[in-house]
């Protein structure tokens, strides 16, 4: 397999304060207004490359997200929706075993991604486009407090504290 450092080296790759690699790989010219009121491009597609030790942690975003499979490993999206449930959905190339090529995480969903070993690379495509303003992390103590049944991936995938924003 590739080492994910060709990755993060062709493609430009940085750190994203979620956890992992990202860089914008698209933006659309058109612009659309947002949820907020605000003008966005009409879509915007990262790539993002996940490790085992560095995985998407528990966020929300105001737009719908699609995660596309390209390279690595399998990943696992995992869900928290609005009604208190979990679900999680496992990506990755061997449809036979369960995967899917492609997933969405609706709107309001909260959600973080574990990849089984070693590394994953996906593209993640967000309509309206991704803006930081509709991003939200989480600590530990926020979400348990709202999903106390699913305390042990809360623990695995939210932040104790939340990273420092250097945006």
């Amino acid at each position: 397999m590739i080492h994910p450092n060709y990755w993060i080296d062709q493609l430009g790759l940085q750190p994203h304060q979620e956890g992992g690699y990202f860089t914008e790989s698209f933006k659309a010219n058109e612009q659309i207004k947002s949820q907020t009121g605000d003008r966005r491009p009409l879509y915007t597609s990262i790539y993002f490359l996940l490790t085992t030790k560095s995985p998407s942690h528990f966020h929300r975003l105001k737009s719908d997200e699609v995660w596309y499979y390209h390279y690595g490993a399998p990943l696992t999206v995992h869900m928290l929706h609005p009604d208190g449930s979990y679900e999680q959905v496992n990506v990755g190339p061997q449809i036979e075993h369960g995967q899917q090529l492609s997933t969405v995480v609706r709107a309001g969903t909260i959600f973080g991604s574990t990849v089984s070993s070693d590394y994953s690379l996906v593209s993640c495509a967000v309509a309206p486009g991704f803006d930081y303003e509709d991003f939200e992390l989480f600590t530990q103590d926020e979400l348990i407090g709202e999903y106390p049944d699913h305390e042990a991936i809360i623990r695995l995938l939210a932040y104790e504290t939340l990273p420092i924003d250097e945006e």
